[in-house]
């Protein structure tokens, strides 16, 4: 197999050039090999540390316990695996022997798992062993799933993932794939209606590393990266898989759910030089008593954080608090990684940044055409990870990938200077007076609060029919709620923003409903 060549960063935009015979799964193990890593720590998780030969073993025995079963080339195998070692041995092994993964998200319940097991027509389930009672009520009705496989600790009746592989060879030729053949698939998180199934090439994942793993992000070898957002959605894979890989660096995966103290001290224990989280959980390690200092990281040199805005107050206080700055950007299931991103030196909190370079992006008005400087239009991208459908999903396929461009569902503004200001989902947006007001933006100014830890705001009607915003309102620990507190919460919001902008209606609650990726589902709320 020919070798992947560099991003050609002379040329503008700049272009990855990925040869027609191409295996995502084998560049990205055989570099390192051929650099010399096989004895490098690739992964460290919660069990052990595995080498770049270790990895590269496992990545073939699991391809060949495909393969042992009956896949075959363009099969699908559903993984639901938690953050271990065993799922890039399985999503690394499956592409590399030609089966298609399909990453699942790890937080779902058995009626979504029914309908991707459905939706996919899977022919094998791979699931860790803590997440099996979720799937034990279904699998038996999909007679298309002919093979369940167990990872972690022994389930009755199945085979474990483990003892599979010891029994089959450790050496494993890459399946003949193109740049353009189906590699794996992610499912959406879907802030509404079902998940679909979003299919991505064997081209894309290289795409993201050399396009803004690389320039952006700035990734390197000697990196020890820790991604709190999983290896199941778009944004992790990324962060914990792809980017390191594609550089030889050292990735930290820690199973559990991302609590302050869990991050706390996979942080403190292994000293990473990148981390990756989400606003959410930047938020909850800021208003955590066990915040970090400076000294207890003193090797962190980069964060990033995608999935929903970084509201710019807890911007401005990370950096204050560590001297270190997000990375703020945007990516989506869709397009694999991030398109849209603040850089090094250049952090504008309060933005998304400006477009990575090889993708290029357009606002685009209610009137068709593309909006001026400083109007709001829905963000349209157009790059080379763009995923080619919606398995099953015909006309929602049409409605999102129109050519060149994908549509991302998202209100945006940019800057004279370029920068792009977010504003709200397309579904989000308000008009208060026949002009629309980004929920976001109210969100940002409510969140400047010393008392707030979490904020989302709503259209909502008034007696009159007429739509104001509605703000949802999660209290700091040891606040109390109180009519006064809501007035001032009011006050502050206008002495922020536009008198019009302000929340007519405050609601405290205990906690903001979420998908499994930390975003607000704002239509929960209306």
């Amino acid at each position: 197999m020919s070798e992947l060549s560099s991003a050609d960063h002379g040329t503008s935009p700049p272009r990855v050039s990925i040869p027609r015979q191409y295996n995502a799964a084998f560049d990205l193990i055989e570099r390192n090999l051929r650099a010399g890593r096989a004895q490098k720590i690739a992964y460290i998780d919660d069990h052990g540390s595995y080498s770049y030969g270790d990895l590269a073993e496992r990545v073939n025995r699991f391809g060949n316990v495909m393969s042992g079963i009956g896949l075959a080339a363009e099969d699908r195998v559903m993984l639901c695996l938690l953050d271990t070692i065993d799922f890039p041995t399985a999503f690394l092994g499956g592409i590399k022997a030609g089966i298609v993964p399909i990453a699942t998200n790890t937080l779902l319940t058995t009626a979504d798992y029914d309908f991707m097991l459905g939706d996919s027509r899977a022919k094998a389930l791979v699931v860790s062993k803590a997440l099996w009672p979720t799937f034990a009520p279904i699998v038996g009705k999909h007679k298309t799933l002919k093979h369940v496989i167990i990872s972690g600790n022994d389930e009755k009746g199945y085979p474990n993932l483990a003892e599979l592989m010891m029994g089959v060879s450790p050496r494993l030729e890459p399946a003949p794939t193109t740049r353009d053949d189906f590699c794996f698939w992610l499912y959406s998180s879907g802030s509404t209606g079902t998940p679909k199934g979003t299919v991505h090439l064997h081209s894309h994942l290289i795409q993201t590393a050399e396009l803004y793993g690389k320039p952006i992000l700035g990734i390197r070898e000697d990196d020890v990266v820790f991604s709190a957002a999983k290896l199941f959605f778009a944004y992790g894979l990324g962060n914990g898989l792809t980017f390191p890989l594609s550089v030889g660096a050292t990735t930290v995966l820690m199973g559990e759910r991302p609590t302050p103290q869990a991050v706390f001290q996979r942080l403190r224990q292994h000293q990473p030089t990148i981390f990756y989280g989400v606003p959410t959980l930047y938020g909850a390690l800021l208003a955590s008593p066990d915040m970090l200092t400076r000294a207890e990281v003193p090797r962190l040199r980069v964060c990033a954080s995608a999935g929903e805005a970084l509201p710019a107050d807890i911007g401005r206080r990370w950096t204050e608090s560590l001297g270190v700055e997000i990375l703020d950007g945007i990516g989506s299931t869709e397009m694999l990684h991030i398109f849209l991103s603040n850089r090094s030196g250049e952090v504008r909190y309060g933005t998304t940044g400006k477009p990575v370079p090889g993708y290029a992006v357009r606002l685009i008005g209610e009137d068709g055409n593309v909006v001026a400087p400083g109007e709001i239009g829905e963000l349209q991208i157009n790059g080379p990870s763009s995923a080619i459908m919606y398995w099953n999903s015909r006309e929602k396929s049409r409605h999102t990938f129109m050519g060149d461009w994908t549509r991302s569902g998202d209100k945006y503004i940019e800057s004279e200077d370029g920068y792009f200001q977010y504003c709200g989902r397309s579904d989000d947006m308000l008009k208060v007076s026949g002009i629309y007001v980004s929920p976001f933006e109210v969100e940002g100014a409510l969140m400047t609060h010393e008392s707030i830890l979490e904020a989302a705001v709503v259209a909502h009607a008034d007696t009159d029919e007429l739509i104001k915003p509605k703000a949802y309102v999660v209290l700091k620990a040891g606040v109390l709620q109180s009519e006064e507190l809501k007035a001032a919460l009011k006050a502050h919001v206008k002495e922020k923003l536009a008198p019009y902008k302000y929340p007519r209606w405050i609601e405290f609650v205990a906690e903001l409903p979420k998908t499994a990726t930390g975003k607000i589902q704002r239509f929960k709320l209306r």
